[in-house]
């Protein structure tokens, strides 16, 4: 038995053991043909004397340590001979040669048998999908580092995926504010309220987004202390519009916010925060949420607020709101992202000013303990 890259001329056969492996949710011979065309993906095959033993599918997520094992499926007739684990074992070091440090796998609830060959290879359950597959199964998603010394324990943020284009600073803050006060119910009305309160009212198309002084502010009015950090004192994302009347628009929303911020004792500080700041301020109870460019990761121009869940020698881990289905991601891909510091702190701007922008959220100091954020 040899494994390989998948090729073209593997299509027909991959199609018919897809066909023969699984009742629903199938890969078609088009999707084969586009995933073993696209750059963010590799299909290995074991075969013996030409005939496909098996395949496995690899997904490799933009600008973040983390690959995806998609798909695996093994003829009847190779099965109990160790096909599965030596293609779970490739996928593991196609997945190392391309740098990602962790592989993430959903597993239906049925699925018995590949839940027991991924917990034998190493894999941990760390969660639930509901709903998940065509028929409504859920989904166990499962995890392996595959540099093991560099996973920290990440338990102190939930999840919450953005409904709207729009809301993904609203989103952010939501994860972080039920982080430190588990009992807060997160759900799509408490997202739009704190939209509105939040907004800086234009972008360049479409809704407005939310800015750091709205956010700090939405955050103080439910009870959290907060702190802004900006390195540019002027009018947030005024260079997103054109229209010198969007523009007033904006300065104003701005003066106002930042009138009230000032009127309620937030700090609004011009500077930045490197990323050991940002962890000094996470290893002191305060969850950051951060304003990024999306294109290192979308390779579209918006600002875009992701939450910080958590830190090691080499990675930075948010929840990115923003789950891209369109390029086949799912909330698994969104959760705990890894993204290696120096990235971090270059996609942490935005803009022609470069705008940075942090906006740390904690307890009062009268309540703040390590206990009541869960980590």
């Amino acid at each position: 038995m040899r494994i390989r890259p998948a090729v073209l001329a593997d299509v027909s056969a991959l199609t018919r053991l897809e066909i023969a492996s699984f009742d629903s949710d199938r890969l078609t011979r088009r999707q084969f043909r586009y995933m073993l065309t696209r750059a963010r993906a590799r299909t290995l095959v074991a075969e013996a004397e030409g005939v496909l033993l098996g395949y496995v599918m690899v997904l490799f997520s933009r600008a973040t340590s983390v690959a995806r094992l998609y798909s695996i499926a093994v003829a009847a007739q190779a099965r109990g001979r160790g096909v599965g684990h030596a293609l779970v074992a490739a996928a593991e070091a196609s997945a190392w040669e391309q740098e990602r440090a962790y592989m993430r796998l959903e597993i239906r609830r049925d699925n018995v048998t590949s839940q027991a060959l991924f917990e034998h290879a190493g894999y941990r359950r760390f969660g639930v999908l509901s709903n998940y597959y065509a028929d409504h199964m859920e989904a166990l998603r499962y995890e392996k580092t595959l540099s093991p010394e560099r996973k920290p324990e990440l338990k102190r943020v939930p999840f919450y995926e953005q409904t709207l284009d729009f809301t993904c600073g609203s989103s952010s803050l939501m994860m972080a504010m039920q982080a430190l006060r588990p009992s807060l119910d997160l759900n799509r009305t408490l997202e739009l309220r704190i939209w509105r309160e939040s907004t800086t009212i234009f972008m360049t198309s479409g809704h407005g987004g939310c800015g750091p002084l709205g956010l700090a502010l939405s955050a103080h009015a439910r009870g959290f202390a907060v702190q802004i950090y900006v390195n540019d004192p002027g009018v947030p994302l005024v260079d997103s519009v054109r229209s010198p009347e969007k523009k007033e628009v904006m300065r104003l929303v701005h003066e106002d916010m930042l009138a009230e911020a000032q009127r309620l004792g937030i700090p609004v500080n011009h500077g930045t925060l490197s990323v050991e700041d940002l962890q000094q301020h996470w290893d002191a109870g305060a969850v950051p949420l951060v304003m990024i460019s999306s294109y290192r990761i979308y390779r579209e121009r918006f600002p875009h607020w992701v939450v910080i869940t958590g830190f090691d020698e080499h990675f930075v881990y948010v929840h990115d709101p923003y789950v891209d289905y369109a390029n086949g991601e799912t909330t698994l891909d969104s959760i705990d992202m890894p993204i290696r510091r120096d990235d971090f702190s270059r996609m942490a701007r935005y803009g022609r000013v470069r705008l940075r922008a942090v906006v740390l959220v904690s307890l009062p100091q009268t309540t703040a303990t390590r206990g009541a954020s869960g980590g």
